[in-house]
């Protein structure tokens, strides 16, 4: 199988995905990114539908962060052969990221996520590259927290109506050093999930620092269905 469709998360766009794309375009897959409105979980599923009815055939549906719950909600679409959860939330029946992110495991460091201003959130510039891509360059990191895209509330409480990971075979790479989504949490949506599970030594932008693992397992998934 060679389409490959890559869901970016919150507070990012999906650029993030151009070392993820270039590695997987190089060994002759054909790689769309969605771009997320983040606006709603009913937005961003329908965008990456979109993208979706564009393939040519099965496609590997992959999601980063919040885009967990958007492939698990848009996941169940025809053309999806296989999942792929990168440090993400996958979120069963009636569960949004907000029900996931309630009762953090004791110890868990927090996320800086400031009040929501009009509607949308923001991390902390000054804490960005600590909490989400403290294995990034410190050049890169302060780009991406100059840049964030804001980040709607009513996004983070989309609900997941029918779980695609029920349906189709998933695989989850867990970044051990994540500092907005606690390896724990993720090592558990994991097992639920019954995927086939990698654990890679990254930050939260694990899909930027450490593209090599992320690229091989898309292509496990891909050769596996």
């Amino acid at each position: 199988m060679r389409n490959v469709v890559l869901v970016h998360g919150g507070f990012v766009d999906g650029s993030g995905w151009q070392p993820v794309h270039d590695l997987l375009t190089r060994d002759g897959y054909a790689v769309s990114v969605v771009q997320n409105p983040t606006l709603s979980l009913d937005g961003d599923a329908a965008a990456t539908r979109q993208i979706l009815d564009q393939q040519d055939g099965p496609a590997v549906l992959v999601g980063h962060s919040y885009g967990g719950a958007v492939i698990s909600e848009a996941g169940t679409h025809s053309g999806v052969a296989a999942l792929v959860y990168i440090a993400a939330f996958a979120p069963d029946k009636g569960e949004s990221v907000n029900t996931l992110i309630a009762d953090p495991p004791p110890g868990a460091p927090v996320p800086p996520i400031l009040p929501p201003q009009d509607g949308f959130l923001f991390l902390d510039q000054e804490k960005f590259h600590a909490s989400f891509a403290g294995d990034l360059p410190a050049e890169r990191a302060a780009f991406l927290a100059h840049s964030q895209v804001p980040w709607g509330v009513d996004a983070l409480a989309g609900v997941v109506s029918e779980p695609a990971w029920r349906l189709t075979p998933s695989w989850y790479l867990v970044a051990t050093d994540d500092h907005m989504i606690p390896p724990p949490a993720q090592r558990a949506m994991a097992e639920r999930a019954g995927a086939t599970v990698s654990e890679v030594a990254g930050s939260h932008a694990i899909y930027e620092s450490q593209p090599q693992a992320v690229a091989d397992l898309i292509k496990q998934a891909a050769s596996a269905v």
